[in-house]
């Protein structure tokens, strides 16, 4: 992966955001970190996403309006949030990395106080925790279910909410940077790095526009964290399958008995056995399923399937453009 030149100036705080369609709110956000931060030696990595708007050229604008500060990670197309962190992640260079989003929604000037706490409390990531949530429902009900699955499945402290807003230390982002995978989920890296984390309320605002999170990505979303991090779902589907078969077992048994000593005159229905093979072949192709995308997943990797494509990186700093 390209990285800063390590002969340049020794920047403190990265600020990594991807932005998709977020032409008309990234050069607020932008602006609003250039009023906050002028104590601080930052930078601001923008990761376009396979944008449908005019977030590339605006995106552009920003690096020629703060060459020295602003830098463009054009991605040849849309990989989704994850993804788009990480290539940022890669193209970073600060001591501290911070995360947040493109629509304004994780306000910038909360940044300093999750840096502040990171620094203070010697943590390694420290998230953000909404006092008061604007999402919509569909991605409220998203982070219920994943949270939940992140307990079970990543073995997460209960009481820690995975946001997207976060400010985490180099020490995780190179550990995080070295994972080869096709399918990143940042929070199962994060938690597979170290439990060295914290969180801190802070404020969310609403978005101007409508969410991009659509159902169909919160699904991915799900199925990276319930698959790429844990064999947890194998262990599931064998016992699930020992479950079934003993059900099985006894069940035979009980219509044996049955039809010798209790009513041998009741005729074994054939809905009943219509039933119990429908029943267990579903049991049968569910575990299928799950190895079969494990395998799919396998495959990907094997083949070396992109995290992500960089079309071009515009950094003025680095003479490139």
């Amino acid at each position: 992966m390209e990285r800063r030149d390590p002969m340049a100036p020794s920047i403190e705080l990265s600020f990594v955001i991807p932005v998709y369609n977020g032409s008309r709110t990234i050069s607020d956000v932008v602006g609003r970190i250039h009023d906050l931060y002028r104590d601080l030696r930052y930078e601001i990595v923008l990761v376009n996403d396979g944008s449908r708007d005019d977030s590339e050229r605006v995106c552009r604008d920003l690096v020629e309006a703060h060459p020295r500060t602003v830098t463009l990670v054009n991605l040849a197309r849309n990989f989704g949030e994850h993804s788009a962190v990480l290539a940022g992640l890669n193209h970073s260079s600060g001591a501290f990395v911070a995360v947040l989003d493109d629509d304004g929604q994780n306000p910038p000037a909360e940044i300093r106080r999750l840096f502040d706490a990171l620094k203070a409390r010697n943590l390694d990531v420290v998230y953000g925790r909404y006092r008061v949530k604007h999402h919509s429902r569909l991605r409220n009900l998203g982070s219920w279910f994943n949270d939940r699955v992140a307990n079970f499945m990543l073995d997460k402290p209960r009481d820690l909410y995975l946001s997207s807003f976060k400010v985490m230390n180099r020490f995780v982002v190179d550990e995080i940077t070295r994972y080869q995978g096709s399918f990143p989920y940042i929070d199962g890296l994060i938690l597979r790095t170290t439990r060295n984390l914290g969180q801190i309320e802070v404020d969310h605002h609403e978005a101007p526009g409508a969410s991009t999170y659509t159902f169909r990505k919160l699904i991915g979303l799900w199925l990276n964290m319930f698959l790429n991090f844990s064999i947890t779902p194998l262990r599931l589907a064998a016992l699930l399958g020992a479950i079934t078969s003993s059900v099985s077992l006894a069940l035979m048994v009980a219509v044996v008995l049955d039809k010798l000593y209790v009513n041998p005159e009741v005729p074994v229905g054939i809905p009943t056995v219509l039933v119990t093979v429908v029943f267990f072949s579903g049991v049968q192709l569910l575990i299928l399923g799950t190895i079969g995308e494990y395998l799919g997943r396998v495959f990907l990797d094997v083949t070396r399937s992109p995290q992500f494509v960089v079309r071009y990186v515009l950094d003025k700093r680095a003479g490139g453009g």
